[in-house]
């Protein structure tokens, strides 16, 4: 599969958190780092995503807002 975004994070399904439409996941990189994604349940469901599943996060984003106080 090729795509266009350059931001592909390899890590493993640490947890899954189902709700009536979206499944939210937290994803275990590298060294430990932790990427939160949220997709709907019907998508989670049809790739058969459990935890220990090795997956890619794909990020693609015109925008990237930093904050601070």
């Amino acid at each position: 599969m090729e795509i266009s975004a350059r931001n592909n994070l390899k890590g493993t399904i640490k947890e899954i958190k189902y709700g009536e439409i979206l499944a939210e996941l937290v994803i275990e990189l590298a060294g430990g780092v932790e990427v939160t994604s949220l997709i709907t349940k019907d998508s989670a469901e049809a790739m058969g995503l459990s935890v220990g599943k090795e997956v890619v996060a794909i990020i693609k984003a015109s925008n990237v807002i930093v904050g601070t106080e």
